[in-house]
């Protein structure tokens, strides 16, 4: 049985969607006037960069497509060239996203559309991505990577999350799971 090289991500992305869900919540309350918090949007920005972008996406972006290429997949006009274009659609919407809640939390009225936009524009497309990798190209990745390949995926993940601190993942979920409670 070939070893698993697609469960981790997937499981990251567990918590990645419960973060989407609070943005929607809280986009939502905001659009109506009766969610202020312009500190969670930093928070939200916090999360998407280091914990979807820089842990996750590495993973992605660093080890599996890099090994679908090497596989034989085409970088460009390819399912690895859209989630990567994917990828950098996302980091511009938290850019703009990030630069109204500050503006909004420095007193500058007017921000609440350009947050709601941006937050709305980032989870769409990041729920539509997500499904497009776990529904479609992970399992395409699980078929066709050999097992040869296998083990350097894996310990390429390990060496990515020896990157991030102690306590990282614990610490994102626990950004999640505060901001759940507060409903």
């Amino acid at each position: 049985m070939k070893q698993d090289i697609t469960q981790r991500l997937k499981d990251e992305h567990q918590l990645i969607l419960r973060m989407l869900a609070l943005l929607e919540q809280n986009a939502k309350r905001t659009e109506e006037g009766t969610f202020k918090n312009y500190q969670f949007y930093l928070d939200g920005v916090d999360f998407i960069r280091n914990y979807a972008d820089r842990f996750h996406h590495a993973k992605e972006e660093d080890v599996l497509f890099e090994a679908l290429v090497a596989n034989g997949m085409p970088r460009a006009n390819s399912p690895v060239a859209a989630m990567l274009m994917e990828h950098d659609l996302g980091r511009a919407f938290v850019k703009a996203m990030e630069e109204a809640a500050t503006r909004a939390l420095n007193g500058e009225a007017g921000q609440q559309e350009a947050i709601v936009a941006n937050a709305r524009g980032y989870l769409e497309l990041l729920r539509d991505h997500i499904a497009k990798e776990d529904d479609i190209l992970y399992p395409l990745a699980e078929r066709v990577l050999p097992e040869e390949m296998r083990e350097n995926i894996v310990a390429g993940y390990r060496t990515a999350e020896e990157k991030s601190e102690a306590g990282f993942e614990t610490h994102y979920r626990s950004v999640v799971e505060k901001y759940e409670a507060e409903g």
